[in-house]
């Protein structure tokens, strides 16, 4: 979209991120428009029109400085944002600049941040899985080629870890992109993310775009349309998958709140933007797979409050495909990945997607580990001796398991020591399989913690 040109706009009220801009001689820009001041140091986006040729502006950079009178300039489009493989290995912000210190990015193109949703004709029919080689992801909540996965876990859980290997399963597995959108984020995390990212070894495979927690809102609601854009033209025109990393879409909703509360709007219920519904499925619906490539999204929500019938997770929950639990006490226990195979769940673990094997079996181990839940208390209390055959039967199963299902990753094979291990699919039903029928029962269960497959287990035990 390309406007006519027009006069200069002067600044007719400044309200901290929002700014009033009057255009006298001409008609108001259209909706989105990027403004900048005559120095090019202030990037307005027209959010609404006022009448008598005034239009209500979102800042996506510091206001410091801004006056009334001040002259705005028309750039005659929105929000537009390099694109191509010149991003890789970058570190950039809501408008494409690098923030990595490496000079300016030479890329061929530009494309809008906004942009319209792939149309239903030209997306991928049926539903395809993603294999990511870790265990717990893969049987418990296997991850839509094209899909939405929501990673919930505090800080302290792995959640840096896990997000970097499931870089280096894609840069690794399907020779595709990793793209992390930082929504929000402390500049702490940023820097030890790029820091954690580089290390890894998958910076050349990944593009990392940031909206920081100082911003002003108008960047932080933005931001994420920006990496979609560079990430649409992986899937569009490179033909390369594309893993989404979004961290953390809880603050895509909480940006839009304040947005809505600057542009006057009343509050909704629990004083929610009215319009979060649609702001949340105008980013979300343009994650989806293409005929050739696809983007696949793994999304951090927080919590407020540890209520999930807060409407902001409620609208984000109804997007998902799969939903990673990271536990607390299961990364205390020091058994890592800490997905907690009990809360988190997959809509592609149906037997007509996964294949009824796949189904049976983590179905099955879903049982032994619950029913093991069950009977905690009672060892702590009587011991392990007093169960039934039955249950320490189950006992004994479900503990190697666990220990199975951790596994040491390639992105901390630096510190940790141990190699890291990616799993095929079959190899691990094999396992699982092997596990549940008892064939382990005799080998010690430390012999299965932090291994690949069940081969290894000789050397352990």
């Amino acid at each position: 979209m390309t406007s006519e040109p027009r006069e200069p706009g002067t600044v007719q009220a400044v309200h901290g991120g929002v700014i009033d801009v009057h255009f006298a001689s001409s008609p108001p820009p259209p909706l989105h428009t990027l403004l900048t001041t005559a120095e090019g140091e202030v990037r307005l986006e027209v959010h609404a029109h006022l009448g008598q040729g005034t239009v209500r502006c979102l800042a996506a950079t510091d206001t410091l400085g801004v006056a009334r009178g001040a002259l705005v300039c028309d750039t005659g489009s929105r929000l537009r944002v390099p694109v191509g493989p010149e991003l890789l290995g970058r570190v950039v912000d809501v408008h494409g600049e690098p923030l990595d210190g490496k000079g300016p990015i030479d890329a061929a193109g530009r494309h809008p941040a906004l942009r319209e949703a792939m149309p239903l004709a030209h997306r991928r029919t049926g539903t395809e899985v993603l294999a990511t080689g870790i265990k717990a992801i893969d049987l418990f909540a296997p991850l839509e080629r094209g899909g939405k996965a929501g990673l919930f876990g505090g800080a302290g859980v792995g959640k840096t870890v896990l997000i970097s290997e499931l870089m280096h399963a894609m840069a690794t597995r399907h020779h595709g992109v990793s793209l992390f959108c930082g929504i929000g984020e402390r500049t702490r995390e940023a820097e030890e993310l790029v820091r954690d990212v580089a290390d890894a070894g998958v910076a050349d495979h990944a593009v990392l775009v940031f909206g920081q927690m100082a911003e002003p809102p108008g960047a932080r609601f933005r931001v994420g349309h920006s990496a979609l854009t560079m990430a649409e033209w992986f899937r569009d025109e490179a033909a390369r998958d594309v893993l989404l990393l979004v961290d953390n879409v809880y603050r895509f909703v909480q940006a839009g709140a304040e947005v809505s509360g600057l542009m006057g709007r009343p509050s909704s219920r629990m004083g929610y933007q009215p319009t979060l519904a649609s702001e949340l499925a105008a980013f979300e619906e343009r994650i989806a797979s293409g005929t050739e490539a696809a983007i696949t999204s793994v999304q951090a929500v927080y919590v407020p409050a540890d209520d999930f019938s807060d409407p902001a997770v409620v609208h984000v929950h109804g997007h998902l495909s799969a939903s990673l639990v990271l536990s607390r006490e299961r990364a205390a226990s020091g058994l890592y990945p800490a997905i907690d195979p009990l809360r988190s769940t997959s809509s592609q673990l149906a037997a007509s997607v996964v294949g009824e094997r796949h189904a049976r079996l983590a179905r099955e181990a879903r049982r032994i580990l619950a029913t093991y839940t069950d009977l905690e208390d009672i060892i702590a209390m009587l011991g392990f001796e007093e169960l039934s055959p039955e249950d320490r039967s189950v006992v004994t199963r479900a503990r190697r398991l666990e220990r199975y299902v951790t596994q040491p990753f390639g992105v901390t094979e630096a510190f940790t020591g141990r190699a890291g291990r990616s799993v095929e699919l079959d190899g691990l039903l094999d396992d699982v399989e092997t596990i549940l029928e008892g064939g382990m029962d005799d080998v010690p269960e430390s012999a299965l913690y932090m291994i690949g497959r069940l081969d290894e287990v000789e050397e352990k035990a």
